[in-house]
């Protein structure tokens, strides 16, 4: 069975319902949306990711390394929109019929340097505000510490010095990895 890595961070697997789903949600001219029906909006993405891409890749042996999981719904869902985390973990354990990855890669970077790397006007989530974005990056860090799958990994500077730093640590935590993705 093959390992599954996700990276979470400030800086998301694609289905096309799943993408629809984003659409959705990210699409800044999308106002009122309740945060309960957001998180379950997110929940839906993920359900349809893990059985259509996610378990399957899995299952024949393949590793998976996915942009955002459940740790996402925790920060942005729970710390950042107020709602309960324990509550967005059991539904979102429902949803990937508790498919949990081997490891979340944690990339910090300041909000600064997230927003610079931005490559396009902000989603509607980006948009939220400092003060949303701070309570977001709180709950992360409180996530990488309360679960020992995570790692922190500092996300700032070159591309290459960054990507050394992933898999330094990613090998350090999954050492029967370094065969198969040798840099």
């Amino acid at each position: 069975m093959g390992r599954f890595i996700v990276f979470e961070g400030a800086e998301a697997g694609g289905t096309a319902i799943g993408a629809a789903l984003r659409d959705l949600l990210l699409d800044a001219r999308t106002t009122g949306l309740d945060a309960r029906a957001e998180a379950l909006l997110m929940a839906a993405d993920r359900a349809q990711h893990v059985a259509e891409v996610v378990r399957p890749a899995l299952a024949s042996g393949r590793h998976v390394v996915s942009d955002r999981y459940v740790g996402s719904t925790l920060a942005y869902q729970g710390y950042g929109r107020g709602l309960p985390v324990l509550a967005l973990r059991r539904i979102s354990g429902w949803a990937t019929g508790d498919l949990w990855p081997d490891l979340v890669v944690l990339l910090d970077v300041p909000r600064e340097v997230a927003v610079e790397r931005r490559p396009r006007a902000p989603d509607r989530m980006e948009a939220a505000g400092a003060e949303f974005h701070e309570r977001v990056a709180q709950g992360y860090r409180a996530l990488a510490a309360a679960y020992d799958r995570w790692v922190v990994v500092d996300g700032a500077g070159p591309a290459d010095e960054v990507a050394d730093r992933v898999w330094e640590t990613v090998v350090g935590r999954l050492p029967d990895l370094a065969p198969d993705w040798a840099p």
